[in-house]
């Protein structure tokens, strides 16, 4: 049996990645021309991938050009990030490890690294530093990628994913005003950074009063538009030797609101159930397939928010817009006019729902489906 052409859960694979084309030859300008750029979007929209896919077209052509992809997801401080940071730019310089282990007395004044090799050099490379000389001169660390690339006559882009989980840090203020005070200077490095809480991101990069306040340029990702979702799909289904039709087809991106995460999943989900043509019937049994799998997550969420936002979310459903009038309030008990403003902030700043154009829908659409099934005993049946 064919592995499937549908991915999700992880980064997407080359042939699994699908139409992004202006977003992708944006970022690739941006990126080997020197202009910083951050990426903002709901979770699960594909920001990874379309990183990913991009550096990787770079590796394949600008030899030259040396590039880092760090996540920061479960860095839980500043020293972690310190060293992380120069541990990858240091194995990104050269692919011979023996540079790598003679980079302390080259490319540091101040602090002296201890690096050590395992037995596969590549995978088990480690390298930390004394933590007070590290707090004190962390900007022989945040300026490394400069240091190395104009001795070596190379270019760096450095990506940091989960870019606003340094926001944790303590003392971070202090350190986000040294990070850009000293990457604002590099002329060899390139910087993308870009994570999956819109809002925190916003707030660092579009608030006037923050230090990265126009550090670069700013990608809002879009959603994929439906007819490329049918062709990449209709496609998919071909190459694997089964067969949807496009009205079938169209109806994923459909029911998942183009959510690039969803999409995929519900597809990979027809796909394993199609024998050889996909129906309305293994397109009903794959949506309830997802919703019983996302069912515990989903149950969490709602577990960790409070009953009056629970309210709130059951006016969203019903597609309520007026949230403070007297009958809306009463309706769905949603408390007070500054309970609802409190509310709705909170829902929006954890990307629980967004507003579009006037109105306030989910980000999640699975998370949608579950819930009218779950407060409403509502389930949604797809036919022609």
């Amino acid at each position: 049996m064919k592995d499937s052409p549908f991915i999700y859960g992880t980064t997407v694979s080359v042939q699994s990645f699908t139409n992004r084309e202006i977003e992708s030859g944006k970022l690739k300008s941006n990126l080997l021309n020197g202009i910083n750029t951050t990426i903002i979007s709901p979770r699960r929209w594909g920001k990874s991938s379309l990183v990913e896919k991009v550096i990787a077209d770079i590796n394949k052509k600008e030899k030259l050009t040396k590039t880092v992809i760090i996540d920061l997801f479960s860095v839980g401080s500043e020293e972690e990030f310190l060293e992380n940071f120069a541990r990858e730019v240091i194995k990104a310089s050269s692919s011979k490890w023996q540079e790598w282990m003679g980079s302390g007395k080259d490319f540091f004044k101040k602090l002296i690294p201890k690096l050590s090799l395992g037995i596969d050099p590549t995978s088990d490379f480690s390298l930390s530093f004394d933590w007070q000389e590290l707090k004190k001169n962390s900007d022989e660390i945040l300026n490394l990628p400069e240091i190395i690339a104009q001795k070596k006559g190379i270019k760096f882009i450095i990506c940091l994913d989960e870019f606003q989980n340094l926001s944790s840090f303590n003392d971070y203020v202090v350190f986000e005003k040294k990070m850009r005070a000293c990457w604002q200077r590099h002329k060899s490095v390139t910087y993308c950074l870009y994570g999956s809480k819109r809002h925190m991101m916003s707030d660092i990069f579009n608030n006037p009063s923050k230090p990265f306040y126009r550090f670069g340029d700013i990608m809002l990702l879009q959603k994929i538009e439906t007819k490329k979702w049918v062709s990449f799909i209709t496609k998919s289904f071909s190459n694997t030797s089964k067969i949807i039709d496009e009205q079938t087809a169209e109806m994923i991106p459909k029911i998942m609101k183009n959510h690039s995460w969803y999409v995929q999943q519900l597809a990979h989900y027809t796909w394993n159930l199609t024998d050889k043509k996909a129906t309305i019937n293994e397109l009903n049994i794959a949506l309830t397939e997802l919703i019983n799998a996302n069912a515990p997550l989903y149950q969490k969420e709602v577990e960790s928010i409070s009953q009056t936002q629970i309210n709130l979310l059951k006016a969203v459903t019903k597609g309520e817009t007026q949230f403070t009038s007297t009958v809306t309030m009463q309706k769905y008990l949603l408390g007070t006019p500054r309970n609802v403003s409190k509310n709705k902030t909170i829902l929006i700043n954890n990307d629980v729902i967004h507003e579009i154009n006037g109105t306030y829908e989910f980000v999640d659409p699975a998370f949608e489906l579950w819930f009218n099934k779950q407060f409403f005993n509502k389930i949604y049946t797809i036919t022609k």
